[in-house]
């Protein structure tokens, strides 16, 4: 049976991989022959001030990975270096394309760049066709009875759970023995330092960066699964997944991985996969209300919080010199590694906007900055979240007491320990709020105290609630 197309293009984006891949499974049912690419673009890479950018050395190696993968099929995949554009539709039409297939992105600046490619495309007769990947359930696939867009999680995740099993969306896999890959070799991968960044210290970090070694992630994290619920809001045991990284820039599947849950369901799995509908909820909030996109409270009202804003509060929670052994630990991690743990996001979070009483933007930036796994929808939810100005957020009165978090989710100071050496001498309670003991340290003495601190957060919030009701 004759294909629709003689030879499409597949540009990779947030889909770095060559299995369970939407698009290039229907470039392969529509097409003789299938074509890859991938586009370092400088609208996105000009913005990063540190030349020596995690992410950029992780997609430079996964990329070299899949290059390889193809040499072995005696194919390759073209890597450009530009603004997506002008490269797209130029490859597309050098190497006499029919259509471009990608995977749909979300993000306002995703979206207008390929209406314009599509647009371009167009003027030379390719057709640009995209499909959902990168989620289980669009921003229009789960809706309230009234066909409204939910802001309350809970909710949400029962439509979505119940979708989840009717569907068996979590289950799909897009999968073909061989791809009818076209054979050619393509131009030579440019180096870091060519397309203006240099290596890293990825190497030395868990991090996988091959299939291989996230295929052995994936497996060790499914022997763990069971307990996940019990483990994971302890930073100081290996109880999370440690695939935030590869959900961010597709190296695996969303489906492979939702599937370990729903062929084993229990509170572990239960709790995994709960967080992964979290993801699904935060990217349709940024598509049903894209004001959030634009650095707006999803909470407008709370646009008006008067925040103290201290340059010199900032620094010390940026560097980890708080105080504060969990918050600067967390700050250490992440700062050091690229990687936070998840309990500690909720932590730092909450102390820089209610105990520092600073605005959640400029956590929000500084982590878009440092986090490898860095995805603006679960990283502006979550900083929306512990602020209390996002859709469902953490009560606005309800404010973490850093020494309490700390005692409860490192228990030991272990965690504390690795990040903190200062504090290696101290035993497991006054390794929480060491000056207590010890005045002599040269760790840093706490820059607030957050009883008071609490009392002016509070304060804040009711300023703001008072206004509005007056005004209703």
């Amino acid at each position: 049976m004759s294909k629709l197309y003689q030879k499409s293009l597949v540009w990779l984006r947030r889909d770095l991989r060559l299995h369970d891949n939407t698009a290039l499974y229907q470039a392969h049912l529509r097409s003789e022959k299938v074509n890859l690419c991938f586009v370092f673009d400088t609208q996105i890479l000009n913005a990063l001030s540190d030349k020596k950018d995690q992410r950029v050395d992780f997609l430079h190696r996964i990329l070299l990975d899949i290059k390889e993968t193809l040499k072995k099929l005696q194919s390759d995949i073209w890597i450009l270096h530009g603004d997506p554009k002008t490269e797209i539709p130029s490859l597309a039409k050098s190497i006499q394309a029919d259509a471009v297939f990608a995977n749909r992105d979300y993000e306002k600046y995703g979206v207008l760049r390929d209406e314009n490619i599509k647009k371009s495309l167009k003027l030379q007769n390719i057709t640009f066709e995209d499909y959902k990947d990168q989620v289980l359930f669009e921003a229009n696939e789960v809706l309230t009875k009234t066909s409204t867009p939910y802001s309350v999680f809970s909710p949400y995740r029962n439509n979505h759970l119940e979708k989840l099993k009717l569907t068996g969306a979590g289950r799909l896999n897009y999968k073909v023995d061989t791809i009818n890959f076209e054979k050619f070799s393509a131009n030579k991968m440019p180096l870091l330092a060519e397309i203006g960044f240099e290596s890293t210290n990825i190497s030395n970090l868990p991090i996988a960066l091959n299939q291989s070694q996230i295929q052995s992630q994936i497996k060790d994290f499914e022997g763990r699964l069971n307990n996940y619920d019990q483990t994971r809001n302890y930073p100081a045991i290996k109880g999370v997944s440690y695939l935030s990284v590869h959900n961010r820039f597709g190296t695996i599947s969303i489906r492979e991985i939702a599937d370990l849950c729903l062929n084993n369901l229990n509170s572990g799995s239960n709790t995994w996969l709960n967080e992964l509908i979290w993801r699904d909820f935060y990217f349709q909030i940024i598509v049903n209300f894209p004001h959030v996109q634009d650095g707006k409270s999803f909470k407008q009202q709370y646009d008006q919080l008067e925040y103290e804003n201290s340059d010199h509060l900032f620094e010390a929670w940026k560097t980890g010199n708080t105080g504060f052994p969990i918050v600067d630990a967390a700050m250490r991690q992440m700062n050091q590694t690229g990687y936070m743990h998840n309990r500690l996001r909720m932590i730092v979070a909450s102390f820089l906007t209610k105990d520092l009483l600073i605005d959640w933007r400029w956590g929000e930036r500084y982590f878009k900055e440092k986090l490898i796994d860095y995805d603006f929808s679960a990283n502006n939810g979550g900083w929306q979240w512990a602020a209390s100005v996002g859709c469902d957020a953490q009560p606005w009165f309800r404010i973490f007491n850093p020494l309490l978090q700390s005692q409860k989710f490192d228990p030991e100071g272990k965690f504390i320990k690795k990040y903190i050496p200062e504090l290696e001498g101290f035993d497991k309670k006054s390794v929480h709020e060491p000056h207590q003991k010890n005045s002599n340290i040269t760790y840093a003495k706490p820059v607030v105290e957050h009883s008071l601190q609490r009392q002016k957060a509070l304060k804040m919030f009711e300023k703001i609630n008072n206004v509005a009701k007056k005004q209703h």
